[in-house]
């Protein structure tokens, strides 16, 4: 009986909160990095807000029309303008906004989808994979932005991208000359130098791109957990009023807050885009 008991204890906060910050992963990881396993949930989750993304922006496209509009294509209509001036303000070339000002816009729209993935109950998710797999031991993460290998991804496919315009903008051997000319100046004795310095600025943003919103978004899900204790203290309790009380109150508040959390940093995230991309538009 007495383990009987124990196997059905509820787990503790501490528990509680590593299991939810346990990924649906392909294996188990061996160390820090370790490239054999793949997070499926936010692949996944990933992919599927990629395309509920792009098919309200394909809805909206079609539904466009030169009259009255209605209440969605106004509003995509003024998200696309604030995108086009962003992109136009800082990428001064024509023809490459006609590929950056989507891939701003698309960056945008995606991570937001994936940031509000946030504002759903911390327990939801799990508790219908738990049943749909029948493990109730299951775990499943429905922030893919609090997956710092997500995260770092799309960093590094901005820096991919960077890379490519620089070699389309300046030519591989204006880029390579800019490599070790800037920032000092165009002596051969500072080359190494400012290669060091180039490189190190390339890692420098790249990282702090990714890190800045895996940061964000991790922080605010820890938050939604710990606000979820308080509820399940209550409840485990039937005690304390004011936990109950405090639980509606805090989520409520933290909930409205986070909505303009997730919406900066995927307004963020998108400027950065651009002032990168713009910058490998401009020769030193």
């Amino acid at each position: 009986m007495a383990a009987e008991g124990h196997e059905t204890a509820a787990p503790s906060a501490g528990e509680y909160i590593i299991h939810h910050l346990q990924h649906a992963q392909n294996g188990t990881q061996k160390g820090i990095v370790d490239f054999s396993v793949v997070n499926m949930d936010s692949i996944f989750f990933s992919v599927l807000l990629g395309l509920v993304g792009c098919f309200f922006l394909w809805r909206a496209a079609k539904a466009a029309t030169s009259g009255v509009p209605g209440r969605f294509q106004a509003a995509v209509e003024i998200l696309v303008e604030i995108v086009a001036d962003q992109a136009k303000g800082i990428v001064h070339n024509a023809n490459s906004r006609k590929l950056v000002a989507p891939l701003a816009l698309t960056v945008f729209v995606w991570i937001f989808l994936m940031n509000a993935m946030d504002l759903l109950p911390v327990d939801l998710l799990p508790w219908i994979w738990q049943n749909i797999t029948g493990d109730h031991h299951a775990k499943v993460r429905s922030v893919p932005t609090a997956d710092l290998s997500m995260t770092m991804g799309l960093s590094v496919g901005v820096l991919i991208t960077c890379l490519i315009y620089n070699v389309k903008m300046k030519g591989a051997g204006g880029w390579a000359h800019e490599l070790v000319a800037a920032p000092f100046g165009d002596k051969v004795y500072l080359y190494p130098v400012n290669l060091a310095m180039q490189l190190i600025e390339f890692i420098a943003k790249t990282v702090s791109h990714g890190m800045r919103l895996f940061g964000n978004m991790y922080a605010g899900e820890l938050i939604f957990m710990l606000i979820a204790l308080m509820g399940g203290a209550w409840s485990l309790s039937a005690t304390g009023i004011g936990l109950a009380i405090g639980h509606i109150i805090a989520g409520s508040v933290w909930a409205i807050f986070h909505i303009l959390i997730i919406t900066l940093q995927a307004f963020v995230f998108m400027m950065l885009t651009l002032v990168y991309i713009g910058q490998a538009h401009d020769a030193h």
